[in-house]
């Protein structure tokens, strides 16, 4: 047994050497900070402090005021300025940098407000969308008038229909508490996809490289390669969870310093104000199980091949089916209780992505996601016995090995030790 620990120390520790792995981490923790104080990132290149200036000439006198009023209800960072001067002099400015656009009023011949907007670039499709929305809004009421109609006849023209939504289910979650799913959802996902992506492959690599250099012939003659394999699969888990402490330990305290900023909008709307204790909890229980569910399946795999070039073409197929498993709760974000998210959430190499997704979304019996947890627990103990028995044989294999014909010559290898 205490070999089996100095290979899971010496996997965890080698790898947590490496630079491509303090390079990726680091990366990521930048990338991390960046987006959790984005808006103060925003502040330092915003020279104008986060207004937009549009100069507006008005060619009609009347309608510059009425549209300033409905931009400050539309667009509080967008500041109208009445130019005086010609359309030329406008041009001018907006070619200088003074302005970010002009705005054109003018009437047309039913004395409706129309205008052009000139700006160096259209690609700022929300700038030229909320002048345009106010604009409507003030064509509207100017309409209105002509046709003698009150404010308050128009407001009840153009108030919403009243549409509440009541869940019959006992414990369903409200249309507020499931956009907050949603959005937590949505990102643990991810989470969970490339983490079980980048680790099951290292491990893949880890045993490939191991073979190409010859040093597996020295380790099977002194350890048995069952004790290998879960101890190079147990050394990456304890690398994944390392990184992802820091990573999300950077976050929380980043997240926690602009929580000021950060409140409303992007913040509340994709949950992260109120996180639920249980969907943490389901959340860690199905990152571990869906690791260990790939990495028992990446280390059989990795001891096919006997060239590092050999991996990724060995490992494609599991990649496409956490490919397939991402993509089908992709889907289920929409429709979480349709039947086909239902069914696939209990195939094991789905449902640790599909059941988080509908644990996450729905409130559904425990039994469920315990039979999830327990058809995963179930995969993983048959893979860890059957792919023990392809490992063992698998890494006495050299040459050309990139075929999953291969598996039936490792398993015989076995039988003959």
């Amino acid at each position: 047994m205490n070999k089996f620990w100095i290979i899971l120390f010496h996997t965890y520790l080698n790898k947590f050497k490496t630079k491509s792995f303090l390079i990726t981490t680091a990366l990521t923790i930048v990338i991390t900070l960046a987006l959790t104080n984005m808006n103060n990132i925003i502040e330092v290149f915003d020279k104008s402090g986060g207004k937009e200036k549009v100069a507006v000439l008005d060619e009609t006198g009347q309608l510059y005021e009425p549209l300033k009023e409905q931009m400050s209800v539309l667009n509080k960072d967008l500041q109208l300025t009445a130019f005086d001067g010609s359309e030329q002099e406008a041009d001018d400015a907006v070619e200088k940098g003074e302005y970010a656009g002009i705005v054109l009023l003018r009437f047309d011949e039913k004395q409706l407000p129309e205008a052009t907007y000139k700006a160096m670039s259209v690609a700022d499709s929300s700038l030229y969308s909320d002048l345009q929305t106010g604009l409507q809004q003030l064509k509207t009421m100017l309409a209105a008038s002509q046709i003698n109609l009150t404010p308050d006849q128009l407001q009840q023209l153009y108030e919403p229909v009243s549409f509440e939504k009541i869940a019959l289910e006992e414990n369903a979650k409200t249309e507020e508490e499931l956009n907050q799913a949603r959005g937590l959802v949505y990102v643990l996902l991810f989470i969970i996809y490339f983490a079980v992506i980048m680790y099951a492959n290292m491990i893949a690599m880890e045993v490939a490289t191991e073979k190409s250099s010859r040093v597996m012939e020295i380790l099977i003659s002194s350890v048995s390669p069952i004790k290998q394999m879960f101890a190079k699969i147990l050394g990456i888990g304890l690398l994944s969870l390392t990184q992802l402490a820091l990573l999300l330990s950077v976050g929380y305290f980043s997240i926690k310093r602009n929580l000021s900023s950060l409140e409303g909008g992007f913040f509340d709307a994709f949950g992260f104000g109120n996180i639920p204790i249980s969907t943490i909890a389901y959340a860690v229980i199905f990152f571990i199980l869906g690791y260990f569910l790939y990495a028992t399946l990446a280390a059989f795999l990795g001891s096919l091949v006997s060239r590092i070039e050999d991996v990724q073409q060995m490992i494609t197929p599991m990649t496409l089916l956490v490919v397939a498993g991402f993509m089908i709760a992709m889907f289920g974000l929409g429709k979480p209780d349709s039947p086909f998210i239902v069914i696939t959430s209990y195939i094991p190499f789905f449902t640790p992505m599909i059941m988080f997704l509908r644990v996450g979304m729905l409130t559904i019996p425990v039994w469920e996601a315990a039979l999830g947890i327990a058809i995963l627990l179930g995969t993983i103990a048959f893979l860890a016995i059957f792919g023990a028995r392809v490992y063992r044989g698998g890494v006495l294999m050299y040459g050309k090995s990139n075929s999953f014909k291969d598996i039936k010559k490792a398993l015989q290898l076995t039988k003959k030790e």
